[in-house]
């Protein structure tokens, strides 16, 4: 049998449940300032999966770099989640949005 497609598929499950809180904590905390970070992240890692040769390993560092890419545009989206009150506001931040 051949548990690949397994592995990877619990891998990406689970890269994508570490990033959820991630992003929120990290709009939280430093808002959307910190979105190149999120970029060099997912550049690194999609870069550093070209040169793994073990599949698993691989496809799990890719999974992560596009995860870290996907989450800057989530990061602008809980930024409007927060403006809407859906989520918390950091009062010891200073904000780009008044708050309402």
């Amino acid at each position: 049998m051949n548990f690949t497609g397994i592995i990877i598929a619990i891998c990406t499950f689970l890269t994508i449940g570490i990033w959820h809180p991630i992003v929120i904590k990290a709009e939280y905390r430093w808002g959307t300032h910190c979105w190149w970070t999120f970029l060099i992240i997912g550049i690194v890692c999609i870069i550093g999966a070209l040169f793994i040769e073990s599949t698993i390993i691989s496809a799990v560092v890719g999974v992560f770099g596009a995860s870290a890419l996907w989450g800057i545009g989530e990061l602008f989206t809980q930024k409007m989640r927060v403006e809407r009150g859906w989520f918390p506001m950091n009062p010891k931040r200073a904000h780009e949005y008044k708050k309402q």
